[in-house]
């Protein structure tokens, strides 16, 4: 018994041995499972982070359209009004015009001679040749006028016809920005629903992944910061929730962030990442102050504040609350002051 014991323990540790290295194996293999997910998920997230900023950007430039045709109709509005009072007082003007022309008619005011023998002596002829030159002189600068007016309601009637087609013009490119708005709206709430999904479904391992991706990091302000109103505005909200499009108060897009906490501040500043860091001061990287935004990923897909001792406070994914993160997590692609 002892004997047929001993033969079959070398296959019993085997076993033991097989098993113990299966379960060993499986963690790493399910380490990069995680790892792979999370890579996925964030190159689509980075798509709609790209999408939703793109529809943030159509969005602004059909309200500043719509203004422009807006101050377009008015301008042919006020433009048609100057061409029809320019029109009355020339008709004002014509009719004195030729009010004095009948009245230098009746009075044959281009006879001298005659004026002189139908007078009663050399004085009264004087007064009456003075009267109807008068006269003449009177009709021509209301004849000037009468043209000067004339010019200027041609010059607003042409006016308004020229704002009318350019505001049609732009009606009409309104119209195809808002088609392709919508479509990018379909594009972008599908690419939500599919980040939403795998997030909501993630195991308690995979959302613990998904929110360190970046490398959160405690808060470490240096004194100077705390006099940047805006850095202490965008720190108060660490820990928000991330909202598709969302500028606060409550739920924030990295955008968004730094909109409210600038607007904190009495400052109004760009709505897209794109175009904050096109409208601040570039400054160079050696030269960032706490308050600086800083533009991630090509295209400035995504955007954070700096804060100090090479840190920045960011609103990054789905699923990601507002976070303190080191600078250099992201790709950077350059950085604006306001």
């Amino acid at each position: 018994m002892c004997h047929a014991s001993f033969r079959f323990r070398p296959m019993v540790v085997a076993g033991l041995i097989a098993g113990f290295s299966a379960v060993h194996l499986s963690v790493p293999a399910q380490a990069d499972e995680i790892e792979q997910i999370i890579n996925e998920l964030s190159s689509i997230s980075e798509e709609a982070t790209a999408k939703s900023e793109e529809v943030k950007k159509i969005e602004e430039e059909i309200s500043k359209g719509e203004e422009e045709v807006s101050s377009l109709r008015r301008e042919a509005e006020d433009a048609r009004r100057d061409a029809e009072e320019a029109k009355t007082a020339r008709s004002g003007a014509q009719g004195e015009v030729d009010g004095t022309a009948r009245t230098q008619y009746r009075n044959l005011s281009n006879d001298a001679h005659l004026n002189a023998l139908q007078s009663a002596n050399p004085q009264e002829a004087i007064d009456r040749s003075s009267y109807l030159g008068s006269l003449s002189r009177s009709a021509q600068r209301t004849l000037e006028e009468s043209q000067r007016l004339n010019e200027i309601a041609a010059s607003r009637a042409t006016d308004a016809d020229i704002a009318v087609a350019v505001a049609d013009f732009r009606q009409s490119e309104l119209e195809g920005k808002r088609d392709k708005l919508e479509r990018e709206r379909e594009d972008l709430d599908n690419k939500v629903k599919e980040i939403e999904s795998k997030v909501d479904g993630f195991t308690p391992e995979e959302r613990a992944r998904w929110e360190s991706k970046n490398g959160p990091v405690a808060v470490n302000v240096p004194e100077s910061a705390h006099a940047s109103g805006v850095v202490s505005a965008a720190l108060s909200k660490v820990g928000s929730p991330y909202g598709w499009g969302a500028a606060g108060p409550d739920q924030f897009d990295c955008s968004g962030l730094m909109v409210w906490s600038y607007a904190q501040n009495g400052k109004s500043i760009p709505r897209t990442s794109q175009a904050q860091l096109a409208g601040g001061t570039r400054v160079s990287m050696s030269e960032l102050q706490p308050g600086d935004i800083i533009g991630y990923y090509p295209g400035i897909t995504h955007v954070g504040m700096y804060i100090g001792n090479g840190q920045v406070v960011h609103a990054s994914d789905y699923g990601i609350p507002v976070q303190v993160v080191p600078l250099n997590s992201m790709p950077v692609q350059g950085a604006v002051r306001y």
